[in-house]
């Protein structure tokens, strides 16, 4: 017998003492960093709410109780008697019942109705059918993304916990070695914005966190051929842990499976989703530009397959020494600090991703509040000394100023906005300035990716600042469905049907210029003197965004794409450019994540900005805080313990 049967052995034992005579436990297994109990008395479990929380407190692991299969009520007889506990007014919408686990599936237009208060109307649902519920929200608006990738885990159900089982035995294994040491490698995004991936490494665990393009820069991609990621083969890496789904930190992640790696994706829902959705999109530019893909889309549903949904706050075994939690990182839906605690007490590492500290209309500032962290991975996109962003309620002033003024003479408002963050603000901004008659009410159109990832936002409120999700949760005043959007779907025609008609605002990808439909719209309405190209968000080194900015006015379009030879337009729009908007902490933010952390770090690794920010804001936190502070180079790797 393996360790690892010897020690469920061993948890069956403890978890048949500690439950009444009357519960039989009939099975114990492990499904990723979960425990997973099968009892065939689940309706007693039910009625002890406390019971599986005394449990989960004991053995100190994540525990989900199900049904014996053969304990099971028909689900035709369930489904009865489930409709008849949830309120008509949560507006159920499926139940999908699967016998081998006993879970049903409730997807549903208001969960909370279903889950109860503090989970009793689940409870309630278990003690009549026996059946374990797992709730989903019905998008509020319809998405393919969240409707393909839950049919695609279901349909890859019984696979997808045969990994779950070898994951989890995987985390629980006995530890092999009795050295201690603490590594952080840097494989990208050092002295430089884009392909985001670091390597944290144990005498047991490598852990890879994050792994993205670079914008602009095709073939810079991070150094995972070093003997720290893949140069060891793919089965080097444990585990693999996503901050968040932009391209410049998710790209390359099926490149992993490609190359043989098949392990867990730690992340939040929302994250996973949009991680589908971006990177089946860089496949979709990468072929109409004539570049090769560096995978196929069978490699983004491997990821997805792959991938285990953690919520904030949620303290998740991810190694035999390895603790995972994520919190809140305020930069887009979804976007985590993620937290390391590392051995018994041994060392806490946390890895900022992007962050954003002061709370904006979409989210909540980021967390930085944790019970031990001794050294800090800190992004400085706009870690340069002269890095102030404007203030939010100035940069929305100044908005609506050129918006104003573009619409009074006639104009069309052109915003080159990221599908994911950006976009879902300004909107924001708009449907209220609107409402209040700061600005006209025109036509706001949505082009390229935005209404899919605004469907996206709509299906996980929760993620949401509170006001937001409020008004989602229970005002039903759902902004992003506000009449003044339109969804661009007519592609070519309906572009120039617009071009042809009067004022309006345009939203459209890529964020940069750097490919995408704002291209198409340069064309439509590039050469228009009364409009506006109106750039909100950061545009790296190297793209086409930066380039207008910096003064260009003829621009390569048609094949060229901004890349190679192709027709040149003459750009006679007004350019504005609107800070305050950026989805990242400016200096101050980001000297005042450090400055009001708790605890405090002793090491700030400040990285994820060109080379000048990243050595500004290190020099600053040092002399500020005195703490000790890096600028990494790319191919560094520091040990802490």
């Amino acid at each position: 017998m393996s360790t690892v049967d010897k020690r469920l052995e061993e948890m069956r034992e403890k978890i048949t003492n500690e439950v009444p005579s009357d519960i039989t436990i009939t099975e114990v297994t492990y499904e990723g960093p979960e425990l997973v109990v099968y009892t065939r008395n689940p309706k007693r479990f039910a009625q002890n709410g406390d019971l599986i929380r005394q449990l989960a407190s004991q053995l100190r692991k994540r525990i989900t109780v199900r049904p014996d299969p053969s304990v099971l009520a028909r689900p035709d007889d369930a489904r009865d008697d489930i409709m008849r506990v949830i309120p008509e007014e949560a507006g159920v919408t499926d139940l999908d019942f699967h016998p081998d686990t006993g879970e049903v599936v409730i997807e549903a237009q208001k969960p909370g109705m279903v889950i109860g208060r503090h989970g009793s109307t689940l409870r309630e649902i278990t003690q009549e059918v026996g059946w374990t519920p797992e709730v989903v929200r019905t998008p509020p608006i319809e998405s393919a993304t969240v409707k393909n990738v839950r049919n695609f885990l279901k349909q890859e159900r019984d696979e997808r916990r045969d990994i779950l089982e070898r994951i989890g035995r995987q985390i629980h294994r006995e530890e092999m070695s009795d050295d201690e040491y603490v590594r952080i490698s840097t494989l990208g995004c050092c002295r430089e914005v884009g392909r985001a991936a670091f390597i944290l490494s144990t005498p047991e665990t490598r852990i890879l966190i994050d792994c993205g393009d670079k914008p602009g820069a095709e073939d810079e991609v991070p150094y995972l051929q070093v003997p720290e990621a893949l140069g060891a083969g793919a089965s080097n890496l444990d585990a693999v842990v996503l901050t968040h789904a932009h391209l410049d930190h998710s790209a390359l992640i099926p490149l992993l499976y490609k190359y043989g790696y098949d392990g867990p994706i730690y992340t939040t829902e929302p994250t996973r989703d949009l991680m589908g959705l971006l990177q089946l999109d860089y496949l979709d530019v990468a072929a109409k530009e004539g570049r090769a893909p560096p995978y196929d889309s069978e490699m983004v549903r491997e990821a997805i397959k792959h991938t285990i949904p953690l919520e904030y706050g949620d303290v998740t075994d991810i190694a035999p020494d390895i603790k995972l939690t994520m919190h809140n990182a305020g930069h887009i839906l979804g976007s985590a600090v993620t937290h390391f605690h590392i051995g018994d007490g041994l060392y806490n590492v946390a890895f900022s991703g992007d962050i954003h500290y002061e709370d904006t209309r979409l989210f909540n500032g980021a967390v930085n509040d944790f019970p031990r962290v001794e050294t800090l991975v800190l992004e400085s996109t706009y870690g340069g000394r002269n890095d102030y962003q404007t203030d939010q309620e100035d940069s929305e002033r100044k908005l609506k100023h050129v918006i104003n003024n573009t619409l009074d003479r006639g104009g069309k408002v052109l915003v080159p906005a990221f599908a994911v963050g950006r976009s879902q603000e300004i909107m924001l901004v708009l449907e209220e300035a609107m409402r209040n008659g700061e600005i006209p009410e025109v036509p706001v159109h949505l082009d390229g990716m935005i209404w899919e990832a605004t469907a996206i936002h709509s299906t996980y409120p929760e993620y949401l600042r509170d006001e937001v999700r409020d008004r989602i949760f229970h005002e039903d005043e759902n902004p992003f469905l506000a009449d003044q959007f339109n969804h661009i779907d007519g592609g070519e025609e309906e572009r120039q049907d617009v071009a042809d008609g009067g004022p309006c605002i345009i939203l459209s990808t890529s964020g940069m210029m750097e490919g995408g439909p704002i291209l198409s719209w340069l064309e439509h309405i590039g050469g228009e003197p009364d409009s506006t190209l109106t750039f909100v968000g950061y545009q790296a080194q190297g793209t086409l965004g930066r380039r207008i900015q910096n003064g260009w006015d003829e621009i390569p379009i048609g094949n060229g794409n901004g890349r190679g030879r192709g027709d040149t337009l003459k750009l006679k729009m007004d350019v504005e450019v609107v800070d305050g908007f950026s989805g990242h902490a400016d200096r101050q933010g980001l000297e005042n994540f450090v400055r009001t952390m708790n605890p405090r770090p002793e090491k700030v690794l400040c990285v994820h900005g060109d080379e000048s920010s990243t050595q500004d804001l290190s020099s600053a936190l040092y002399h500020e805080f005195n703490m000790r502070t890096f600028a990494p180079k790319n191919l560094e790797t520091f040990r802490f313990v």
